[in-house]
């Protein structure tokens, strides 16, 4: 009837035991696990540098995302840096081109002024040499032919018209006009080494009005296109009436063909003098009521047709801009002219 008791082990006795046995074998298992520890870190060396670009990269790619405001920080400062090279270069080009065309313009300006006084220092030596030559003219002949003439001889003036010298002359003093006004004409012309158009009214008179209206035309226009710069009609009376409206076309004062040429008209009156003290203002009436007479009387041939009062009256206000009279020279050689 007495219990029985069975005693087991003791529990912590035992895993006093196996916590001893564990201690006494620690040793076997830490040296495998420094072993796997090397073996893993040599090949984890190994794998790095194989992957390393690839690490790089990555890092370089986290770097940059990580840093992504930064290009466009660099991207903005460049765009401005060349906005701001720009218009550094457009303020230069806005302030070196009219510097430049400023200068190329006093370059200019100085040449032609040059140019322009020589041109005046030629002609003015001409017509003092002229002016001693025939002595017996009207002074004011010279300071009124002179001025006209001169207007056109600088190149800083805008032209707006040809200057129109009509000279004038009684019988006796026919080889003083015809001399006086080619000597006039070739001082104007020479002085800016150009030549002279010469018509003669004399050689057209019997021919067709609108023949000799064309011819004159062709001319005037083609001298003038090639560099001439004056032309001397002798004898304006004695072209056909018609065909002195063409005179319209070089003579106007706002609508002129050509406006930096010279135009000497020579009327040679039926009367054998001119008296000295008529005065300029009587001298161009008396040249007027002759074109009257000769171009709308009614016993004109039939190569005078086309002209009349109206006509006449428009050509006159274009032609009489300034109207001188020629006295007689003597010592003019027979033949020729000085």
């Amino acid at each position: 009837g007495g219990t029985t008791v069975y005693f087991e082990d003791n529990p912590v006795k035992e895993n006093a035991k196996a916590y001893d046995s564990n201690e006494t074998e620690k040793p076997n298992i830490c040296t495998p696990l420094k072993e796997i520890k090397a073996d893993f870190l040599e090949k984890n060396q190994e794998c790095y540098s194989t992957s390393a670009p690839q690490s790089r990269s990555k890092s370089q790619y986290q770097s940059s995302t990580g840093k992504q405001p930064q290009p466009l920080a660099k991207n903005d400062g460049k765009s401005q840096n060349g906005f701001h090279k720009m218009w550094t270069l457009l303020l230069v080009l806005l302030i070196s081109v009219p510097l430049l065309y400023v200068l190329w313009s006093g370059i200019q300006d100085g040449t032609a002024s040059r140019r322009d006084a020589e041109i005046l220092q030629e002609f003015r030596a001409r017509m003092e040499k002229l002016k001693n030559t025939y002595q017996s003219q009207d002074p004011n002949l010279w300071r009124r032919a002179h001025a006209s003439l001169e207007k056109r001889l600088n190149s800083s003036h805008v032209h707006l018209e040809p200057a129109i010298l009509l000279l004038t002359a009684g019988q006796e003093a026919e080889k003083a006009l015809r001399c006086l006004s080619n000597e006039i004409a070739d001082a104007f012309a020479s002085s800016q080494n150009a030549t002279t158009i010469s018509i003669n009214g004399v050689d057209k008179a019997v021919l067709d009005s609108d023949a000799v209206k064309l011819e004159v035309d062709t001319e005037l226009s083609s001298g003038f296109s090639g560099g001439k710069k004056v032309a001397v009609v002798h004898r304006f009376e004695s072209l056909p009436a018609g065909s002195t409206l063409i005179f319209y076309k070089y003579c106007d004062h706002e609508n002129a063909a050509f406006k930096d040429v010279a135009l000497l008209l020579t009327v040679l009156l039926d009367e054998q003098s001119l008296r000295k003290s008529l005065t300029f203002q009587e001298v161009e009436e008396k040249v007027r009521d002759f074109l009257w007479a000769k171009f709308i009387s009614s016993d004109v041939p039939s190569s005078f047709n086309g002209m009349d009062t109206d006509k006449l009256s428009g050509l006159w206000s274009r032609i009489s801009h300034l109207v001188l009279p020629v006295w007689p020279e003597k010592g003019l050689p027979l033949e020729g002219c000085t």
